[in-house]
């Protein structure tokens, strides 16, 4: 069954574009990081070249590397080649799953109207997703989340044909109600939520 993604009418997409410098104000000078304070007193230390942006409240992205819609209407959950990962709050977790259901871990977040871009390439469409992992990660002393694995295809958008694969990587956190998502695998988040600081 295809997969569908959400809908611009949906708050958080492509809304504001400007950096949240407040979210990563604090500066570890020699060792090339900052500091992301995030809510419930998460702090993750992200290296600095890293860009934080409040899409909307409880829809936070992290940009990790090139990313093309900076800056344009389509910069939002929706877009394609953004090197980026997400920090979602309740707001965000309410319409995590399809036709703007309570995001759950038995699903990957994807709230959805209709069929959406491949994260990888805007001239494909998401296929179908792939429990490929589950299990307890930990976020810092003390917490620890229920991460899944997703693996999903891009297809062709005619004949539905499979053109390629990424991954989902998902932590959440339903006490702290924050839920980080990752469609491009990088390979530094893994260690950063692990030693991540609570205060």
């Amino acid at each position: 069954m295809m997969k569908k993604t959400i809908t611009a009418a949906v708050a958080g997409l492509a809304v504001l574009a400007a950096p949240a410098a407040a979210f990563a104000s604090d500066t570890a000078a020699t060792s090339g990081t900052k500091q992301l304070h995030l809510r419930k007193g998460l702090t993750l230390t992200i290296p600095k070249s890293w860009k934080v942006y409040e899409q909307d409240k409880d829809w936070l992205r992290v940009v990790t590397g090139p990313c093309p819609t900076v800056g344009t209407d389509m910069f939002g959950f929706r877009d394609s080649g953004c090197h980026s990962f997400w920090v979602m709050g309740p707001k965000a977790i309410k319409v995590g799953h399809e036709l703007f259901n309570a995001y759950t871990p038995d699903g990957a977040f994807y709230p959805a109207t209709d069929v959406g871009p491949c994260p990888y390439d805007k001239k494909l469409y998401i296929g179908h997703m792939t429990l490929a992992a589950k299990g307890l990660r930990q976020i810092g002393p003390g917490h620890k989340a229920y991460y899944r694995k997703w693996a999903g295809t891009c297809v062709t958008t005619t004949t539905f044909k499979v053109k390629g694969h990424y991954n989902q990587r998902e932590w959440y956190l339903p006490t702290s109600k924050i839920l980080v998502i990752d469609q491009w695998d990088d390979p530094r988040l893994s260690g950063i939520l692990k030693n991540a600081t609570w205060s």
